[in-house]
């Protein structure tokens, strides 16, 4: 087959379907994992690199490391990996890759199932957690899938009516997986909503004493990797920006409406150094705390 590799700007090769692998030359492939199975005769794996097809991967085995779109993901059995074309990826050269993989070029399917099932929701997880009976519903279409995959080699089916049968199947299994994934987003959007509750409770709490995000981390019980994520996703800033937005708004209720000392002001929200909050205070406003005092008197 020709090399029909893209290589983009930024040097990461795009490698197409590899439809000379397929049985029938359908545009979907189905069958085990395993060592030297590969996109293209010179695709290695293991280096970065895009694909224009959907996999989607089942595993029965693990830990395995898969890197997407540059998070590095980490899956064990039962898990479900759906990596979109055009996404960024590599395999790991240390895990052994044990379970299900299917390939699908984006056309194989018609345009309504395309829809429906969410090819292209490019903002849903790529790393899915399926429960016990979610696993099992998912397993079964895969495999009833495999089957009239494999079968195609025996020609029981004219190739146009087999090709028709394996996409009701396909658009079967991808129905599962879209809910899964859809719901998995919604699962992972509450957390984020209840990790972003709690710290801006506890902000609003504990400003006055404390502007450390590591400190909020450690209180909540948070990677501080984590609380960044929730605060980025509800808000669109840092954690560090939040906090720091609740500090200068008390400043300015304090500056605006009692006649405390400017050091007072200062060491009643967290600057027992008059000097640290006038700096800070200035940072944040492009104004000192005297002169903000002064436009409103």
């Amino acid at each position: 087959m020709a090399d029909t590799t893209v290589e983009d700007g930024d040097g990461i090769r795009t490698f197409p379907f590899p439809v000379g692998l397929s049985v029938g030359g359908v545009g979907m492939q189905v069958g085990p994992m395993g060592t030297g199975r590969t996109w293209h005769a010179d695709a290695p794996l293991e280096r970065v690199h895009r694909i224009d097809f959907h996999i989607v991967l089942l595993f029965t085995g693990g830990p395995v490391r898969h890197m997407v779109d540059f998070a590095e993901h980490e899956a064990t059995a039962g898990d479900v990996l759906w990596i979109r074309p055009g996404q960024v990826h590599r395999f790991s050269k240390t895990s052994e890759y044990r379970g299900t993989v299917l390939a699908m070029q984006p056309g194989f399917l018609p345009r309504a199932t395309v829809e429906a099932t969410g090819l292209y929701r490019y903002d849903l997880p790529p790393l899915l957690h399926p429960d016990e009976a979610q696993s099992a519903g998912l397993r079964a279409a895969l495999a009833y899938l495999q089957q009239e995959y494999d079968d195609l080699a025996t020609e029981t089916l004219p190739l146009s009516l087999h090709t028709s049968v394996l996409r009701h199947s396909l658009t079967a299994f991808l129905l599962r997986l879209a809910h899964l994934a859809a719901s998995s987003a919604e699962a992972a959007r509450r957390r984020t909503d209840t990790t972003f509750t709690l710290f801006r409770e506890a902000v609003e709490r504990d400003f006055a004493v404390n502007h450390s995000v590591s400190a909020y981390a450690d209180a909540l019980g948070y990677s501080r990797r984590t609380l960044v994520r929730a605060v980025r996703a509800a808000t669109g800033e840092t954690p560090k920006g939040f906090i720091d937005k609740r500090v200068v708004l008390e400043a300015k209720r304090l500056l605006a409406h009692t006649e405390l000392p400017i050091g007072r002001v200062g060491a009643a929200v967290g600057f027992p150094d008059p000097a640290n909050f006038s700096k800070f205070f200035h940072q944040h406003t492009d104004t000192t705390p005297a002169a903000f005092r002064a436009e409103l008197r």
